[in-house]
């Protein structure tokens, strides 16, 4: 019997631990103070943001400098790089036969014209003997015949010379327009023919110079779908004026527009091609460099967020958003960052009017917290949005 007193004593000692220790448990949770987090009450501003793309520039007018003639290079009169102007001499090929060729029509002319002399003085001859009826006028004929032979001698004496003066001239190259000497693989000495693989050398025309760079498939749909306009070249037209980042990664100073550059996608990349037209009174671009072209959007009625108000679980990303009874909850959403990396872009999971805490983490759904609204013209001014 005493052991069983005992028991239900030890029981009920335990029983009042525990209720004692539940009760200390409600008083802390009573008494323990709710945490202040800034909160962000989100409304539509607008905002760009830019897509960048890599690229390649080219000359407004590129030209391949290729001899239409065989022999040696005998001279190069422009340096690799250097600007040159409409007419001025680039090259000479040395080739004799073609200097023989002229000074041999030059003789064949000579001769030929002798021989229309010849032919004409016999005419006169014959004419007066003709007239007196001492000849037969068959003679006088033959004469004549013989005069328009030698004639046309002379022509095609003439014509071999001219022909042989352009073979020759051939060997002289001049530069067909204003622009800038790109490489000369060839040196002095070199075989040159008409089908060797690369040219002499190439000439750009770069007062204005154009970037060329690629859209994907679903790039080329995007941007199809978003941008007002019937025909793709319309739809350019459209967008606003595109900005180039040097190789350096220099901001050049002068805007560029687009235009179509191949109206087919190509089967093997799957990619469609753009150019971007620049003016480059300067000449600070030349042609093979590569650039990055860099599109413009601007977003009107966008919801942003600060990067540092997300956090992500599982692949997926939230923000801790706050209902009418300040409670806090998770809320999952899709977002594109803004160029600085120091925004989110919000395209699903809030709406206007909402309320994302800041600087909260490992936060339980359902926490109370007391809000404090953030300065949004504060918060955005490194963003450079306006309401």
């Amino acid at each position: 019997m005493a052991g069983r007193l005992k028991c239900m004593c030890g029981m009920a000692f335990c029983m009042f631990l525990l209720a004692a220790c539940e009760d200390n448990s409600k008083q802390k949770a009573k008494t323990s103070p709710r945490l202040s987090y800034q909160v962000l009450t989100l409304a539509p501003r607008t905002t760009t943001i830019y897509s960048d793309f890599p690229a390649t520039i080219q000359g407004e007018d590129v030209v391949e400098i290729r001899p239409m003639v065989d022999g040696y290079l005998e001279q190069i009169y422009v340096p690799e790089g250097g600007t040159v102007k409409k007419g001025q001499l680039l090259f000479r090929i040395k080739n004799p036969q073609y200097e023989q060729a002229v000074i041999t029509a030059q003789a064949a002319i000579k001769s030929a014209t002798a021989d229309v002399e010849a032919a004409k003085m016999d005419v006169e001859k014959v004419r007066p003997l003709v007239e007196r009826e001492i000849v037969s006028r068959y003679q006088l004929s033959s004469a004549q015949y013989t005069l328009q032979s030698k004639e046309a001698a002379l022509a095609e004496a003439e014509a071999t010379l001219k022909n042989a003066q352009t073979n020759l001239g051939y060997t002289i190259l001049r530069s067909p327009q204003d622009g800038v000497v790109g490489a000369i693989p060839y040196k002095i000495g070199a075989l040159i023919s008409n089908s060797n693989t690369n040219p002499l050398t190439t000439l750009s025309h770069i007062t204005n110079v154009y970037a060329y760079f690629s859209l994907n498939e679903k790039q080329l749909l995007s941007f199809s779908n978003r941008v007002e306009g019937a025909t793709l070249q319309d739809k350019l037209d459209h967008l606003p004026m595109v900005s180039l980042i040097l190789a350096d990664g220099s901001l050049y100073a002068l805007k560029g527009h687009l235009q179509t550059a191949s109206g087919l996608i190509a089967t093997e990349a799957g990619t469609a091609s753009l150019k971007a037209s620049f003016p480059n009174p300067r000449g600070i671009i030349r042609s093979g460099a590569s650039a990055v072209v860099r599109i413009p959007r601007t977003e009107y009625s966008a919801l942003i967020v600060p990067q540092n108000a997300s956090y992500e679980l599982q692949n997926k990303q939230f923000v801790y958003t706050l209902t009418k009874d300040n409670k806090c909850v998770s809320t999952a959403i899709t977002s594109v960052p803004t160029n600085d990396g120091q925004f989110l872009i919000v395209q699903s999971g809030l709406k206007p009017g909402d309320r994302v805490i800041l600087g909260a983490f490992n936060m339980k759904d359902s926490t109370v917290v007391i809000p404090v609204p953030a300065n949004a013209d504060s918060l955005y001014s490194n963003l450079g949005t306006t309401n």
